[in-house]
């Protein structure tokens, strides 16, 4: 009786933009690489873009130079998808605002949150701050201001604001019209887990 084996799988595995990836967050050119490894650029370059696919030796060796774990290159990427109607609504303070909270209930490197802003939406009369680094506004449509202790800045569809998370400051809809807000929040400082 002959043994059936499992057929290879005739598509190959697309390693190269991770090794890029991986090569390009250390700072490091082709050429530095190449002549680490005694390999040639123009090889990989190949490489890099799937043109080519390195023997086993060659591939644990640009992984040790890249400082990247083989096993990396071959694990799928944690994906995950958040529709809008799937988007658990949140209540931050704001008035008249639907928030919902677009980035996986888990996820605590960094939160996006949208608000459907009412025209008479606004985040509350006092100064506010949010216990992370960085707080990034992406106004969709309509117009927002942003007041801080020492200014207001206002801002209409297509304009994005970034600021310290722990600067105090609040928001208002302005011209008597509904906005849409994108919140960035690194890290994020609430899970939704609870």
């Amino acid at each position: 009786m002959r043994a059936i084996h499992p057929a290879a799988d005739a598509a190959q595995t697309p390693i190269g933009a991770k090794l890029r990836a991986a090569r390009t967050a250390q700072g490091m050119s082709l050429a530095q690489v190449a002549q680490t490894t005694g390999l040639s650029k123009g090889f990989l370059s190949r490489v890099e873009r799937d043109e080519t696919s390195p023997s086993v030796a060659t591939l644990v060796q640009l992984c040790q130079v890249l400082s990247l774990p083989v096993g990396a290159l071959f694990a799928a990427p944690d994906v995950q998808h958040v529709t809008l109607a799937d988007a658990p609504r949140i209540n931050l303070g704001g008035m008249n605002a639907d928030e919902r909270l677009l980035s996986p209930r888990g996820e605590q490197r960094v939160q996006l949150l949208r608000s459907d802003l009412a025209p008479d939406a606004h985040g509350g009369a006092d100064l506010y701050t949010i216990n992370c680094e960085v707080e990034t506004l992406h106004v969709v449509s309509g117009a927002v201001s942003v007041r801080f202790t020492d200014r207001t800045i206002t801002m209409t569809a297509g304009d994005a604001l970034t600021f310290p998370g722990r600067e105090p400051h609040t928001w208002r809809v302005e011209g008597g019209e509904p906005a849409v807000a994108l919140w960035v929040i690194v890290p994020a400082p609430w899970s939704g887990s609870a």
